[in-house]
């Protein structure tokens, strides 16, 4: 059985199980348990109900003289595979574990854009953190860049790989702020790419908030005037290729293998080429990588939005316009072959809108 397998058998164990997960005390909750377990946006302390949670519901309350973002897990994930129906278990392990990272004399005051824990609780479905007053990010600038990744990084280093670095789970309030861990799993990063092992090793920190977001960002810019978005983007691959310097001297230090190390020296390596020569060569070639994975993402879960049929566009174009070019940059189907693929996700991701 291989890394992903075992992780998710071990997760509907522990849920076919009667064991509790709770991350700090019932007591430090501002209002009882029980109330909050039965929260449904209609009572006088909700000040806001935030949509489109599709693993939770989200209520922003008032207690004590503050503001809290409560998450009920929903009865039934909108998330339409294993890792979406065991996603809220996920966070609530996650919550535990950061909550120890974020005490790490090291790594801690790098974690400060991590969302604290109040109280969490597997079994009642709760789980209660401070208020952010924050601002989904719509354009991405130098200082959000170099504080996501030297997060990233530190997450790393901890041993917690996040897959879903999506524009619904980082918000600005003069910090970028993490808050979603639903898609966050451990891995020993002396040894492993991701939480997956060594399996997938096109899978990595960078590439997941360029996949699960910054390309998205990306495409908007094109629409724009093309020139503006490899701007962006080389703005991001510089703050990236700094990020992963840093982070490979410090698994060296640590002792990482020369599995683990090659590896990511042939990514840096890569950024380093294209920085230095044909910069829009890189750009295709993540641009596709991002907009037919996070496509697949979308499909797998059978969650898509707008978002998902712009990324098709785009494949679309590029399938039409720039067959040639990717060919020589990426092992990819025939043209007749895409084009079916594509026409097939379409329907698909129309169908599969959701609010």
């Amino acid at each position: 059985m291989n890394t992903l397998n075992t992780r998710q058998q071990a997760q509907l164990a522990f849920i076919a199980s009667n064991a509790e997960l709770e991350v700090g005390h019932p007591d430090d909750c501002p209002l009882p348990l029980a109330t909050l377990a039965i929260t449904d946006g209609s009572e006088d302390y909700v000040s806001r109900v935030i949509s489109g949670g599709l693993t939770a519901h989200v209520y922003r309350i008032e207690a004590q003289g503050r503001s809290w973002t409560l998450k009920r897990t929903r009865e039934r994930c909108l998330v339409q595979n294993t890792d979406g129906q065991t996603s809220f278990l996920n966070e609530v392990q996650r919550r535990a574990d950061l909550r120890e990272l974020k005490r790490d004399p090291i790594l801690g005051e790098r974690l400060i854009g991590i969302v604290d824990t109040c109280y969490g609780s597997f079994r009642q479905g709760v789980l209660l953190s401070p208020w952010i007053e924050g601002d989904p990010i719509a354009a991405w600038n130098e200082r959000q860049l170099t504080q996501l990744f030297e997060m990233l990084v530190a997450l790393l280093l901890g041993g917690l790989f996040e897959w879903d670095l999506c524009p619904g789970n980082t918000l600005d309030d003069g910090h970028v702020r993490l808050f979603d861990f639903g898609y966050m799993y451990r891995f020993d990063p002396l040894r492993q790419f991701n939480s997956n092992g060594t399996e997938m090793p096109q899978f990595h920190a960078a590439e997941r908030f360029e996949t699960r977001q910054y390309f998205a960002h990306l495409l908007t810019l094109e629409q724009r005037e093309e020139p503006l978005a490899l701007a962006a983007f080389a703005l991001e691959k510089r703050i990236a290729l700094e990020a992963y310097g840093r982070l490979h001297m410090e698994l060296e230090t640590r002792g990482a293998s020369s599995t683990v190390l090659d590896w990511l020296a042939s990514i840096i390596g890569e950024w380093k080429h294209a920085m230095r020569g044909d910069l829009e060569a890189l750009y295709l070639k993540e641009a596709w990588r991002s907009h037919w994975l996070d496509l697949h993402d979308d499909l797998s879960g059978q969650t898509c939005t707008a978002s998902t049929l712009a990324r098709i566009g785009w494949l679309e174009r590029t399938t039409r316009e720039r067959h040639g070019d990717l060919q020589r940059l990426l092992p990819v189907e025939p043209q007749r072959q895409l084009v079916e693929e594509l026409r097939r996700a379409r329907q698909l991701a129309e169908r599969w809108q959701i609010a």
